[in-house]
């Protein structure tokens, strides 16, 4: 009878090392909740299109020169649409997030969920707060790269705490603020853009590579 084979210590301290990085990183991030944020951004975009229409003449590009009364004006609307918008994303994020974790026995306020969001909370509360200031100071064209950039900053940070593509996600967000910043007359279709065709990209992306079934990272996790 032969002995049993002495365990390789290297591939033992592999799988610890993977165990660890599970138990620290929120992994059940859910792709259709990334989808079915994109389209709220994108219904939003049009709620805000068509408003700006109708109270100015150019709509966005008028709102970029309005005066001081005219943009306290639209404000109460734009931050009733903002928070709407903000919470139709976030419980669309949470039933999907729910129900996946449910499915792999994992729990959906666990201690890396925490950590995630506190990463994404303060870039986010910091960026929020920076933007109403340019918006109430008079430069209204920077607002929307200042969303994308602050977003984007956002998810890097938080991006040790979850899964990797994360990464991507901000990278794209910083990319698209920096552009938007180069031509501020088009901040709306730049919001579109990266809130909702990027938010659905990623969602479609996740979907199909830990979520469809029998796709490869199903088992990983």
């Amino acid at each position: 009878m032969k002995p049993a084979a002495a365990p390789d210590p290297l591939a033992q301290l592999t799988e610890i090392r993977a165990i660890m990085e599970r138990s620290s990183r929120f992994l059940s991030l859910s792709g259709l909740s990334g989808v079915g944020a994109g389209v709220v951004a994108l219904l939003g975009s049009a709620v805000s299109h068509f408003y700006l229409q109708s109270e100015f003449p150019d709509g966005y590009l008028r709102l970029m020169q309005a005066s001081e009364p005219e943009r306290r004006a639209a404000l109460p609307f734009l931050l009733l649409l903002a928070g709407g918008m903000i919470a139709a994303a976030l419980l669309v994020a949470v039933f999907f997030t729910r129900r996946r974790t449910h499915s792999s026995g994992q729990t959906l306020w666990s201690s890396p969920a925490r950590r995630l969001a506190v990463a994404l909370a303060v870039p986010l509360v910091a960026g929020g707060l920076f933007c109403l200031r340019l918006y109430l100071g008079g430069d209204a064209g920077m607002v929307v790269p200042g969303l994308l950039l602050f977003y984007g900053l956002a998810l890097l940070n938080a991006s040790k705490y979850t899964l990797d593509e994360i990464r991507l996600l901000g990278l794209t967000q910083i990319g698209l603020g920096l552009l938007a910043m180069l031509q501020p007359g088009w901040g709306l279709a730049y919001f579109a853009l990266g809130f909702g065709l990027g938010h659905i990209g990623y969602g479609l992306l996740m979907y199909n590579r830990y979520e469809r079934p029998g796709a490869a990272g199903t088992s990983a996790q």
